[in-house]
């Protein structure tokens, strides 16, 4: 009789090497069904631009199975319906997984293990997407951490990098009928707004990124990754959210690089700790499911919110008259990306400048950002809202102009992303608005016209600003925008 296949269901883990599953998987010595399942039915739906990503990231999934003489199998549908029909397709009688930890996915998971078991079919789950399972980092009181400088303390005490393991060089793959990756429609069409993207998904790609910022990037990292005109960032955060290198390659690569010589080792542990506030978020979003849609401090779901279609338009297509919110704004719909400190500032003129709800303004970045994650997306919003888990206070308004003086010096990045202003001296190019005539003129610049005003004024929109903190906590009167 032949020998009853196991059943590799991947999801957010598209690498082979350092893949719990896959390990586990192997471990058996049978035969492995590698399938990823597209199911639309359940949960958020992945936005756009994640949607560009995973159509290249399982092509190269799919490449690198036919390197090792197997291949992925594709399906569309109820993970559960689909998963018992490859069982009765193949006969399979076990299933690994690593696990997601968003709470509808999680719940669905645990309600899937549990039909499988009833059906006589084995299921195991591992974590491949952190670097310790949510749960596993409490305080001393059993809770929850709600603070992230002691959440990163502990986690980074407690816990264990894996082993580095590359996989099985060969991959022996059972008959199983495959739907067509093309007719699922994930590349955009008519228009394919996709053609300014950047990226190379996939494992080899994610291993030359981490690769290219350890030799450069990183040796001066935390004072590089404030300024979006250098390479100082990863740019890993794609990667890492489809599971395309784990976590603790990151930080293991990072602190081999500190321990040569190769970089100082507090730029290390800066990047380490980078890493750990995406943990952060991840844990809080696994203990406080609600966040996805309330204020994690209650009190902020009181904050008055304007309705302002115009301005969150404005805003969404990089046409406020700020020049680096709209740099930024043009970024990430050109690349799917956006630099973090610019992230910063953009979120910040939408929740402050613009009183406009931070939900909004994380709907836009989920559709948008190919490194679209649920944690990520949601914490960060909260922090720079001040509604969340050790957030950034409401009264701390970036102010536009003085962060592109401070992290645009020269302009490049303004220069680059809004051209239209390529012209202008230094001294304006913050802020076209204040330009005189003939300066405007000689730059080939019509406010208004080549380059709309601003659509808010920077001292009326703070004082609004504090003036909605107040009504809602009965502060506001200890701002500062020197940010």
């Amino acid at each position: 009789m032949a020998t009853k296949p196991v059943i590799l269901w991947f999801r957010r883990d598209l690498r082979l090497q350092d893949n719990p599953a896959l390990n586990h998987a192997a471990e058996t010595g049978r035969p492995i069904l590698p399938v990823f399942i597209l199911d639309e039915g359940h949960g958020r739906p992945t936005g756009a631009a994640s949607r560009w990503w995973l159509d290249k990231s399982l092509r190269a999934l799919d490449g690198a199975l036919r390197d090792r003489g197997g291949h992925l199998v594709f399906r569309r549908g109820d993970s559960l319906g689909e998963l018992q029909q490859l069982i009765r397709e193949t006969g399979a009688d076990a299933v690994f997984m690593n696990r997601l930890f968003e709470p509808d996915a999680f719940d669905k998971d645990a309600d899937i293990a549990h039909a499988l078991k009833a059906d006589g079919v084995d299921c195991h789950g591992f974590n491949g997407a952190l670097l310790c399972r949510p749960g596993g980092v409490l305080n001393g009181a059993g809770q929850p951490y709600k603070v992230f400088t002691p959440f990163l303390k502990a986690l980074l005490a407690q816990a264990e990098p894996p082993g580095h393991i590359l996989g099985p060089r060969r991959i022996e793959t059972p008959k199983a009928a495959s739907e067509a990756l093309d007719d699922w429609g994930l590349h955009p069409t008519k228009p394919d707004w996709s053609e300014g993207f950047d990226w190379s998904p996939g494992e080899a790609g994610a291993l030359d990124m981490l690769t290219d910022f350890l030799s450069k990037g990183l040796k001066s990292y935390a004072e590089g990754r404030d300024h979006p005109d250098r390479p100082g960032t990863s740019r890993l955060s794609p990667h890492l959210h489809w599971g395309e290198i784990s976590p603790w390659r990151a930080v293991t690569q990072a602190r081999d690089a500190a321990l040569d010589g190769h970089v100082p080792a507090a730029e290390a542990e800066k990047f380490i700790a980078e890493l750990g506030w995406r943990e952060f978020s991840a844990h809080l979003l696994r203990h406080f499911p609600y966040m996805t849609e309330r204020a994690f401090r209650p009190e902020y779901d009181a904050m008055p919110w304007r309705h302002a279609p115009a301005a969150l338009e404005a805003w969404k297509r990089g046409r406020t008259g700020y020049p680096l919110v709209d740099a930024g704004m043009r970024q990430l719909w050109t690349t799917g990306w956006m630099h973090n400190r610019v992230r910063m500032v953009v979120a910040s003129f939408l929740v402050k400048h613009l009183l406009i709800d931070w939900r909004e303004g994380e709907a836009w970045f989920w559709d948008t950002l190919v490194d679209a994650d649920l944690g990520n997306n949601v914490q960060n919003w909260q922090w720079i809202a001040g509604s969340g888990a050790d957030a950034s206070p409401w009264f701390r308004i970036f102010n536009p102009v003085a962060q592109s003086q401070k992290f645009d010096a020269r302009g490049g990045y303004v220069r680059r992303w809004v051209p239209e202003l390529a012209r202008l001296p230094d001294k304006w190019l913050r802020a076209p608005w204040t330009a005189p005539q003939d300066i405007l003129r000689d730059a080939g610049v019509r406010l208004g016209h080549d380059y709309p005003r601003p659509i808010v004024d920077h001292d009326e929109a703070r004082a609004r600003a504090l003036g909605a903190l107040k009504a809602v906590s009965g502060r506001g009167d200890d701002a500062s925008d020197r940010d």
